[in-house]
């Protein structure tokens, strides 16, 4: 906000130092002064509009989501050691 009142009140200065400069002797002279003076209004308008920060956050990657781990459950299943059946928690995934 600082930098664009700046702007525009540099843009009020510059036109009016123009139009005060030197008064027109005939009525066209006053185009040139006044074309001379909205190419440096816009200028510098445009100037402090292109340094100014953006008000968004600008472009960013964004990776797609992973795809969702397999469906896992634990399972009770028995098995032979050599010396007796045993039963242990496995888990099971598709």
């Amino acid at each position: 906000m600082k930098k664009t009142f700046v702007a525009v009140l540099t843009v009020a200065t510059v036109a009016g130092s123009l139009m005060t400069a030197t008064p027109p002797a005939r009525a066209h002279d006053g185009v040139g002064a006044g074309l001379a003076a909205g190419l440096i209004g816009g200028a510098i308008v445009g100037g402090a509009i292109a340094a100014s920060r953006p008000a968004y956050g600008g472009p960013v990657y964004v990776a797609e989501p992973a795809p969702p781990p397999p469906p896992c459950y634990w399972q009770r299943q028995r098995y032979w050691d050599g010396y007796g059946w045993v039963v242990r928690p496995v888990r099971v995934c598709y």
